[in-house]
């Protein structure tokens, strides 16, 4: 008898030749400074790649086949070499998403990204309103992202995102974040906080409660068109599967590299025991990812662990690996926001000085449009 096909995901969990989606920042310097920043950026580092470094990373992404980079930071933009890197990435037939916090994009910039292919935008905001948004992520900034998702529709630049970070405060605003898409054309793309970088901290307070969740879970399902990136395959236990992989891809789909070349598992585990190399090492970036100790041990099959006995393992997959490790739980214990309250016993027995803590950062005391 012939056996069946794997599912996608479980031959997903083996790991792929390339990732689907490399998260790449490029530099640590922001000109704000976002309490739930993941890599705790402000100050760019010295020892950041330098621009002959990156074109040769893009030159082996190119030789991998990889389909597109997520280009981040820090504020990415910062970097004077910004557009020639962009530049350089559609040469090589390899798509370039940005993430911005919109400071640096002017008319003039935003009418030459509309005249590049294979380029997409996403202009960060964490409130529908300046009051919610600039509590988060500093004064001005709400001002400061809108007034470039207007150069970008005046540019005529096709459906650029609207990316927003889910909290506790702006969820009850997730029906005036669709009408702030859709007044620019735009898409609207939702993630999840995780406790990593500066958000180890602001997370205790700022993460979503479980009723948040399941209010969240439901309008995503009302709406398949909202991006998501994956961020909420935990919210699968609540019985309805969303758009995507629904599974962690850390080190099987997805990596990332920093602004130095250190190559992790995830965007959100920016530690020593996720970090698997460098580009810089010998055989750069494809020996990384192939071979790396860190990333063949996560396509290895995986224990449910504490989650074995819940009937919604297979939906949820565990949860979130970031979330869990700097919430101080074991890799294979419930995520912290299981929305069956498993979560809740497992941080309740913990001890708050016995989290890992994430990699020094470049924070750095900087809001945009101080008064």
């Amino acid at each position: 008898m012939t056996p069946k096909p794997s599912p996608l995901s479980d031959e997903l969990k083996r790991g792929l030749d390339a990732p689907i989606c490399l998260t790449w920042e490029l530099t640590y310097g922001c000109n704000l400074a976002c309490t739930h920043c993941l890599s705790s950026s402000g100050r760019r580092d010295p020892a950041e790649l330098s621009t002959e470094q990156v074109f040769t990373v893009i030159g082996e992404l190119h030789d991998l086949k990889v389909f597109y980079v997520n280009l981040g930071g820090g504020e990415p933009t910062i970097r004077p070499d910004f557009y020639d890197i962009v530049d350089r990435c559609v040469a090589h037939g390899i798509g370039a998403k940005f993430s911005t916090n919109g400071s640096t994009l002017t008319p003039a910039r935003a009418a030459r990204l509309a005249a590049t292919e294979y380029v997409d935008v996403q202009v960060s905001i964490d409130g529908a309103d300046a009051a919610t948004n600039d509590a988060v992520r500093g004064d001005g900034s709400f001002a400061t992202a809108v007034r470039a998702m207007e150069h970008l529709a005046a540019a005529g630049f096709g459906p650029f995102k609207v990316s927003v970070v889910m909290t506790r405060h702006n969820i009850p605003q997730l029906d005036r974040f669709e009408a702030l898409a859709n007044r620019f054309g735009a898409q609207l793309r939702l993630t999840r906080l995780r406790p990593s970088g500066r958000g180890a901290d602001a997370w205790w307070h700022l993460h979503p409660t479980n009723d948040q969740q399941r209010h969240l879970h439901a309008w995503l399902l009302d709406r398949p068109e909202v991006l998501t990136g994956d961020s909420f395959f935990h919210l699968s236990a609540l019985g309805g599967a969303l758009p995507g992989l629904n599974l962690c891809g850390a080190g099987r789909v997805v990596c990332l590299i920093d602004p130095l070349g250190d190559v992790y598992a995830c965007p959100f585990v920016l530690h020593d025991e996720f970090r698997a190399g460098s580009v810089l090492d010998p055989g750069g970036f494809a020996e990384v990812w192939r071979r790396s100790p860190l990333f063949v041990s996560l396509r290895q099959p995986a224990s449910a662990g504490a989650c074995a006995s819940c009937g919604s393992y297979d939906a949820c997959q565990g949860g979130c690996m970031a979330a869990k490790f700097f919430t101080g739980l074991p890799l294979d214990g419930p995520d912290p926001e299981c929305v069956l309250g498993h979560g809740e016993p497992a941080l309740a027995g913990g001890a708050p000085g016995a989290r890992p803590r994430p990699a020094p950062g470049h924070s750095v005391p900087i809001r945009l449009g101080r008064r």
